[in-house]
């Protein structure tokens, strides 16, 4: 029997192998969310935290468990409920004689990942349900998730990711008292059967190479040994961290994020037909006619814009590797596109929080964000089963192996 949610996320990396073995941890992590949150109550009730002595005038005090079999959605478990010694305390998220938990932390939780302030979700919850729960509760139920995190940060990976998306989003966190940018690092795989996978979230105070390096160390020591494409920006350094820890794999400057910045210091009048030029580079049928694009392009646009025509020839080898690929996996592969969609739907959900009190807090979010925006990766990507048998022959690598 696992005691405390460290050791449940110990037996993660050392037990966890099956789908029944992550149903099970789940389980019992939300079991210990469960009771984290009636500690949470039990303080708000009281007035002080447990292991601080509480006040004389204040003469009620903690005063040990009592056992609770709780049935629900997932089964049935075993409760260790909070008591006082006046034996005043009431219990909101799962009162008093009730054997069945109606599930007021799932509605708690599913209206914090769309993003509510804690306020307005009280005011819905009693609007819709009649459950006057405070903030204290709400943000017990919330903590509780990040045992989940954790258990999902460190979670075994496959061997193989053939395409992995490489971005960040930069997020404002309070800490002591001054306001700062973080960017929450995001890598998003698209695995062997086609299915996109969010692989892991990090945070740092700024985007950096050197801390990617970290991240694809970290993504490496937790199994993943091959990746094939990895689609990243232009940030410099990124490509030369991802040979570092993956020499095998080809690195794909995304596109979009190169257009962009080519039309960056372009005039107006000739945005529409510079990006009607650049159009035929990216858009060739091979690698050669793209080379011929971009020669003609240079002669029409050198003398107006010099350094755009440059600033691809300097990027070309990484520009281009999708030109070995078939259009349907072209798409796929060209642009960040898979995962700044992402982004912009987690814009959305964090753009009522101005200023996160924590990196806890930004975890929480996003973590309950993307479990619900991953139930609708169902499909794996268009025309997937002749890319991967190519990505077989080309890295030399078999599913067998994997």
């Amino acid at each position: 029997m696992v005691d405390n949610i460290e050791e449940l996320i110990e037996a993660v990396g050392k037990h966890c192998k099956t789908q029944a073995d992550f149903t099970d941890l789940f389980k019992r992590l939300r079991q210990r969310g469960l009771e984290a949150a009636l500690s949470g109550e039990l303080t708000e009730h009281l007035g002080y935290e447990k292991h601080v002595r509480a006040e004389k005038t204040k003469n009620n005090a903690r005063n040990g468990y009592s056992k609770k079999s709780i049935q629900t959605s997932n089964g049935e478990f075993e409760l260790a409920i909070p008591r006082d010694r006046e034996g005043t305390f009431e219990p909101q998220i799962i009162p008093k004689y009730v054997t069945r938990f109606d599930g007021i932390d799932e509605k708690i939780i599913s209206l914090y990942a769309t993003g509510m302030s804690t306020r307005d979700i009280q005011e819905t919850l009693e609007e819709l349900y009649g459950n006057a729960v405070s903030p204290t509760l709400i943000s017990s139920v919330t903590d509780a998730i990040l045992g989940d995190v954790r258990a999902w940060q460190c979670r075994p990976l496959d061997r193989c990711y053939p395409i992995v998306y490489l971005d960040c989003l930069v997020v404002k966190v309070r800490t002591e008292k001054i306001v700062t940018n973080k960017a929450v690092y995001l890598a998003l795989g698209v695995n062997i059967e086609g299915q996109k996978e969010l692989l892991g979230m990090w945070i740092s105070q700024n985007e950096g190479a050197k801390f990617w390096l970290n991240v694809l160390t970290e993504l490496k020591n937790r199994g993943v040994e091959e990746m094939f494409i990895t689609c990243v920006d232009g940030l410099t350094g990124f490509p030369e961290a991802i040979e570092t820890v993956y020499p095998k794999a080809k690195v794909q400057l995304c596109i979009v994020h190169k257009i962009r910045n080519s039309l960056a210091f372009v005039s107006w009048k000739d945005r529409k037909l510079l990006a009607t030029d650049l159009k035929t580079v990216y858009g060739a049928k091979t690698v050669t006619e793209a080379e011929l694009a971009l020669e003609a392009f240079a002669k029409k646009w050198d003398e107006k814009y010099p350094s755009i025509s440059a600033s691809w020839r300097k990027d070309w080898e990484r520009l281009t590797p999708f030109f070995d690929y078939p259009d349907d996996i072209r798409k796929a592969i060209y642009t960040t596109n898979a995962i700044e969609s992402l982004n912009m739907t987690l814009r959305k959900v964090i753009k009522n929080k101005r200023v996160f009190p924590s990196d806890e807090s930004v975890f929480k979010l996003l973590y309950l964000a993307i479990e619900r925006i991953s139930r609708k990766w169902t499909m794996p990507i268009h025309n997937w089963k002749p890319a991967m048998n190519r990505f077989m022959i080309e890295f030399n690598y078999s599913v067998m192996e994997g």
